[in-house]
């Protein structure tokens, strides 16, 4: 990427989804979630992988070429990146219970480019970001509606 191209990048995310044993259900329903949201400009995929724990705690990674992909993400096999290294990967699986599947995404808020080339552009840049999960959103509204 050049300079003017870096200038210009939104803010970048990751999101690990894990599914306990025996419960992960890969209908397509996510990867047409996905590309609807690629469509549209919303987000550019940066990384996409899937991986694996076994009970004894091996790991295997799988990258989007490795699966028998579902059609909607296959046109985003060529744009994807491969930023995750293996350090990652055992990051990442270091979270995770034995036994279990998650789906690994990492990927360009294109939405918020804009402002964020114009904040860089004015000095600024981002000291602290976060992410607060809907189970805790969920919980908080409950327990205000008790």
């Amino acid at each position: 990427m050049s300079d003017t191209d870096l200038d210009h990048l939104g803010p970048i995310d990751y999101l690990v989804v894990e599914f306990p044993p025996g419960h992960a259900n890969f209908t397509g329903e996510m990867a047409v979630a996905l590309a609807d949201l690629v469509e549209k400009g919303i987000v550019r995929v940066l990384d996409l992988l899937i991986i694996q724990k076994d009970a004894d705690g091996s790991v295997e990674a799988l990258e989007i070429d490795d699966l028998d992909a579902v059609d909607e993400i296959v046109h985003l096999e060529a744009e994807i990146a491969e930023i995750l290294a293996a350090d990652d990967v055992e990051h990442l699986a270091a979270a995770m219970e034995p036994g279990t599947v998650a789906g690994v995404i990492v990927w360009e808020n294109l939405w918020a480019a804009p402002f964020g080339a114009a904040a860089r552009k004015a000095g600024g840049q981002v000291v602290a970001s976060g992410r607060i999960p809907i189970q805790a959103i969920i919980a908080s509204l409950e327990a205000d509606a008790d």
